[in-house]
């Protein structure tokens, strides 16, 4: 009889505990459908229409956009694709040792202060920094003005593809260093140890124990990389110029440009499903560290 009612007591307080959750989540709800789902089907009807004259939305529905995005556009996807794949593993290389070096550091004040040190460029604006890049990367700026001094010839770094990936990892690098931060400060180094009695060496125990526990961390990092260098738009146009087209620039010049909505809006859908393609496999492995 008691544990009867002491069931029916913790079964009301749940359901008043999940109505009182749905009242706290219904303004933060109600925004994201108005100002994420909606737009986001008036994107999805636009590319299913056709585009008239002066750039008018018109019926009837259509396939070509899409069929357009995978034969005429699939060339910028693979660009696109590549190059955020490319900047993603080098933030990786980079970000990882820092992260680790950050963590392992004794004394907070300088564990403080390297962290400092990678979240001070989101003090400034985005824009404000790609300038910078551009003074830096240009023919008279600082690259070339230091291998000047060095008696070696100028390169050609602005506009170019390696100026887009210098631009990425600069501006994309923290969002790597912070998730495998927060992983390897919850590592306990005496599985390190406990691998060095076993007769791993430093190499395997890297691979078999560290790499592994820190792995949701990596996971993290590349998809908060990956996602945003796929649709990037600023740092291409700025540092690429002409020489680089990525999907975000198409999309740009299909709705400025060519005031082509219908097919601006088939890009769009297709770098959506690229990034939940990205989202789905980093559901499915957190699932999986889960169980």
């Amino acid at each position: 009889m008691a544990a009867g009612i002491e069931t029916g007591r913790r079964r009301k307080a749940f359901e008043a505990g999940t109505r009182g959750g749905w009242q706290l989540a219904s303004p933060g709800t109600l925004w994201m459908v108005v100002f994420f789902v909606v737009p986001l089907l008036m994107v999805l009807v636009v590319s299913f229409l056709t585009r008239g004259r002066a750039g008018v939305i018109e019926l009837p529905l259509t396939l070509e956009h899409y069929a357009r995005v995978f034969q005429l556009y699939l060339p910028v996807v693979w660009t696109s694709v590549w190059i955020s794949v490319v900047t993603t593993i080098i933030c990786l290389i980079v970000g990882y040792p820092l992260a680790f070096f950050i963590t392992t550091r004794k004394q907070a004040w300088v564990r403080n202060l390297a962290l400092f040190l990678v979240i001070l460029p989101f003090w400034t604006n985005f824009l404000v920094r790609t300038y910078a890049m551009q003074t830096i990367l240009a023919r008279e700026g600082l690259i070339n003005e230091l291998l000047a001094s060095l008696n070696f010839e100028p390169v050609t770094l602005l506009y170019t593809p390696t100026a887009v990936l210098i631009g990425l990892v600069y501006g994309y690098l923290p969002f790597m260093v912070l998730p495998i931060y927060a992983a390897a400060e919850r590592f306990d180094f005496k599985f390190v140890s406990a691998a060095h009695d076993l007769g791993a060496n430093d190499w395997k125990a890297f691979w078999r124990v560290v790499f592994p526990m820190t792995l949701p961390g990596v996971v993290a990092g590349c998809i908060l990389v990956f996602v945003p260098c796929l649709g990037t738009y600023l740092t291409v146009e700025l540092l690429g110029g002409e020489s680089v087209l990525m999907i975000g620039k198409l999309i740009n010049d299909q709705f400025v440009s060519d005031r082509h909505f219908p097919r601006g809006s088939a890009v769009s859908m297709a770098l959506l499903a690229l990034v939940m393609g990205a989202l789905i496999l980093y559901v499915r492995y957190g699932n999986q560290e889960r169980a």
